[in-house]
């Protein structure tokens, strides 16, 4: 039977944290047609032997690793190709997200319209220091100026969106930053809800906030240089 939802997590080197945020998710969606796919991003520590043991654990677990490091984006979007669920729930591999609120975020996108194609999460309680906290806040305030895509927390790893419309979308390095504009470039609408956020307890950032920045400022002219690009048909009908 195929799921109706298909959790996907991108890690790297985070051989300490997968174990229990895997045991985590399965509680959370317990009692789902869901499958969990863990996107192993080149990790150089013990992440894949962790992956394999917990593959004999978990039956809904799928792994896949990618042969190099490629980022992020990349792996959000293998994990994606390979779900077989209508809909995508991502979360970030450092444990941080919590699991329990990923069917919060499946409600909400399922009671939508159509339109609505991505519900992300907004961390109302950041456990992160304060000088990342304050470059997420300028970053989300610039892009919502930049693109008009009336996204509050882009850096938020917990979404739920339609995987139908995740595939329309161009992919490019970091794109998973710009999904809210991204969407609306296709003509749909995204939705904000309340969750979690816990301390990183294992392992470290893979980004800094220079890091960020650094790669962030054309990212950002290449969104919207896409979205002056876009055509809207309208209504798109078979006669």
């Amino acid at each position: 039977m195929n799921p109706d939802i298909s959790v996907v997590i991108p890690v790297l080197n985070e051989g300490a944290a997968i174990e229990s945020l895997a045991l985590q998710i399965a509680a959370a969606f317990d009692g789902r047609a869901y499958e969990m796919l863990l996107v192993d991003d080149a990790s150089t520590d013990d992440t894949a032997v962790v992956l394999a043991c917990l593959r004999e654990r978990l039956p809904t677990l799928r792994v896949i690793r990618h042969g190099r490091n490629a980022g992020q984006s990349r792996a959000i979007r293998t994990g994606v190709l390979a779900a077989r669920g209508a809909i995508i729930v991502t979360l970030d591999g450092d444990g941080q997200n919590d699991p329990a609120d990923g069917p919060r975020l499946v409600a909400r996108l399922q009671a939508g319209p159509p339109p609505l194609a991505l519900v992300s999460g907004l961390r109302l309680a950041r456990q992160d220091s304060l000088a990342k906290r304050l470059a997420s806040r300028v970053g989300n305030r610039l892009r919502r100026r930049l693109l008009n895509d009336g996204a509050v927390d882009t850096g938020c790893g917990l979404k739920a969106f339609r995987r139908e419309a995740f595939l329309r979308l161009p992919y490019f390095d970091h794109m998973h930053r710009f999904l809210p504009a991204l969407f609306a470039r296709e003509g749909y609408q995204a939705a904000y809800e309340p969750v979690g956020h816990r301390p990183r307890t294992t392992g470290v950032s893979k980004y800094t906030n220079l890091g960020r920045l650094w790669v962030s400022i054309p990212d950002l002219f290449g969104v919207m240089w896409l979205a002056s690009r876009t055509r809207d048909p309208g209504p798109a009908d078979e006669i």
